[in-house]
């Protein structure tokens, strides 16, 4: 995967919703346990992409031979910088994957959850890693301590903690014996209680933990005394309705550290994330910009971004200048989701009203939202604007609409007959009076996420038609306007290859020549352990971007949060021009810290 300059020309700015915007609202905290200071370290350990970054007056981009050997393989691995002369050195075998080091009191040895050689199989619950110590002068030898666990933490230079999910579905700490090498852990956190991210003081008797309790509500640290085997609080008297995050201790074991949401009561930092906030790229060419909200979508001159800030607390749909300087709210008080400007009027939006993530059945229409630009002024909050509903009622679940360059016809997905399939519709009247819809895909399966190519020659969507019985296995596929010449864009591989069938690609778009597309993908794997972070829908998604014969896969990010539903703008006359972005502080949305533990940790056991 390299970027020659000459090739990206028309990649100018991408817009996309992205998870990393709770990495603006979570802050390290320190818990001081007596009254000394944590001494210094020597050496800075850290996990980052696993390649070189090469910039030249031709390319920006990764040099090959240190990239994954194939798809679905993280970039993960593991580097070790001496503070004295800044040397970095590169820890992880060149084709295995780390994550979360850990290392030990006397700095001689270092512990990893690791891949090893083996593929990422697709979970991102709990990893399928183990744990894996070598010594920081001979990376190369290691040794594996235990199978199955992740987030090792040590205990002077003998003992390792880490989590895992027990057979009887409770998160658990266990332990083993480096230097006694036991052939199974031991069960440290009792059932009856979640326990994550583990950190282990060096006098060997205490451990911080995150915890997640039956009757709370937030997920919390505390200090678990193996001996006494007694939790004792360390977070919830201090901030009882805000979550805590990945423990750590000071060297000495007499401080221990966490994340969590600042709140609005500090005055350190910022108070406002602003609405568009620049993210950064390996690719010199590309612009990205993370907007506070979901489904972005350019008006036909780029000066106007439409986005929905929220699904629950704030839903509705809002547009905001190019510059983030000024938004506006058009609809508020209702569920809406997946937006699409018209090409052909730049003042109408398409969108998606009625709940997310539901069955065929359930009550999601296609709405035409109408303004009034001269309602967009500086003194105003929110715009009035014209509501008009193209579906019927009685049609079930019809979302994800993509108009068609000239503006007449809008593609969505829709469940009226059973199974989620495509439909075109007349996009002044709909279905109703005047108007008019037919079906342009059949069969038992799920179509879904369309998008309608500037040329009008070609829809692009994700479907898991070639495995109808996995809701887990989508790919990219090309069809007519007409309901002709389907076809499937192989991206993970040649078809019938290992790898092709394991592909999880959604929110697709085209370029502006209609010859790319972007979508966020499976394809790097996960580069941190998912339980450590808030809720994401799709830990494992980040952008790329692939010709539409399938030539040229690229990867555009690399982070540990979910990348999605992208909008792609690639007319350098209307290019947002990053430098110029308003992001002082009285501008943007409130930091509220109003993010979820994971949806797939239960405490109902």
């Amino acid at each position: 995967m390299v970027f020659p300059s000459t090739s990206m020309a028309n990649l100018s700015t991408i817009i996309t919703l992205s998870s990393s915007s709770l990495r603006e609202q979570a802050h390290p905290e320190f818990i001081r346990l007596d009254q000394a200071f944590p001494t210094q370290k020597c050496c800075l350990l850290c996990l980052r992409v696993s390649s070189t970054t090469v910039q030249s007056s031709r390319t920006a981009g990764f040099t090959s031979s240190l990239l994954p050997d194939r798809p679905f393989k993280s970039w993960s691995a593991l580097y070790f910088t001496a503070l004295d002369n800044k040397k970095t050195t590169r820890l992880t075998p060149y084709g295995s994957v780390d994550y979360s080091p850990a290392i030990s009191r006397s700095g001689e040895f270092i512990a990893v959850a690791s891949y090893g050689l083996h593929p990422w199989g697709g979970e991102f619950h709990e990893l399928h890693t183990d744990i894996v110590v070598f010594q920081a002068s001979e990376p190369s030898q290691r040794i594996l301590v235990c199978e199955r666990g992740g987030w090792p933490t040590w205990s002077g230079d003998s003992a390792i903690y880490f989590h895992r999910q027990s057979e009887d579905g409770w998160w658990s700490i266990y332990r083993v014996d480096f230097t006694r090498k036991l052939e199974f852990p031991i069960r440290v956190t009792p059932p009856g209680v979640h326990c994550f991210t583990p950190a282990a003081m060096h006098e060997g008797q205490r451990i911080a933990v995150a915890t997640r309790r039956r009757d709370k509500n937030f997920r919390h640290i505390e200090i678990y005394d193996v001996e006494s085997k007694k939790f004792h609080p360390a977070t919830e008297s201090l901030n009882p309705s805000l979550h805590h995050y990945n423990p750590f201790v000071s060297p000495n074991s007499k401080f221990i550290g966490y994340h969590r949401f600042r709140g609005k009561s500090t005055k350190i930092g910022e108070s406002r994330i602003p609405h568009l906030d620049p993210v950064s790229s390996p690719i010199k060419q590309l612009r990205i910009l993370r907007v506070s909200g979901y489904f972005p979508s350019f008006s036909p001159n780029a000066d106007l971004i439409a986005f929905n800030p929220d699904f629950d607390a704030n839903p509705g749909v809002k547009i905001v200048k190019r510059d983030g300087s000024k938004c506006w709210t058009l609809l508020s008080g209702r569920t809406a989701f997946c937006n699409s400007w018209s090409p052909a009027e730049r003042y109408v939006i398409y969108t998606s009203l009625g709940p997310v993530f539901e069955s065929v059945k359930s009550s999601v229409q296609i709405a035409r939202i109408a303004f009034d630009p001269s309602d967009l002024t500086d003194s105003r909050d929110s715009v009035p604007s014209d509501v008009k509903i193209l579906t019927r009622e009685d049609t079930g679940n019809n979302a994800f609409p993509s108009c068609s360059p000239d503006g007449k016809w809008v593609v969505f997905r829709s469940g009226r007959s059973g199974h989620k399939n495509l439909y075109i519709l007349d996009a002044l009247n709909g279905e109703f009076k005047n108007g008019g819809v037919r079906r342009l895909t059949e069969g038992p399966w799920i179509d879904t996420m369309p998008s309608w190519s500037p040329k009008g020659d070609l829809i692009a969507f994700s479907s898991n038609r070639h495995n109808p019985y996995s809701t887990n296995a989508f790919s990219i596929y090309l069809i007519k306007p007409d309901g002709s010449c389907t076809r499937r864009i192989y991206v993970a591989g040649a078809e019938g290859s290992v790898d092709v069938d394991k592909e999880r690609i959604n929110h697709v778009c085209f370029s502006k020549d209609g010859e790319w597309l972007l979508f966020t993908a499976n394809l790097g794997g996960v580069t941190a352990e998912p339980v450590s972070l808030p809720n994401q829908f799709q830990p494992y998604g980040d952008l790329h971007m692939v010709r539409v014969d399938g030539s040229g896969l690229r990867r555009l990010m690399w982070n540990g949060y979910e990348n999605g539903t992208p909008a792609w703008n690639s007319d350098e006359d209307v290019a947002l021009n990053v430098e110029h972005l308003c992001l002082e502080n009285g501008v943007g949305n409130e930091l509220k810290g109003q993010f979820d533990e994971p949806l797939w940790i239960s405490c109902d056991i």
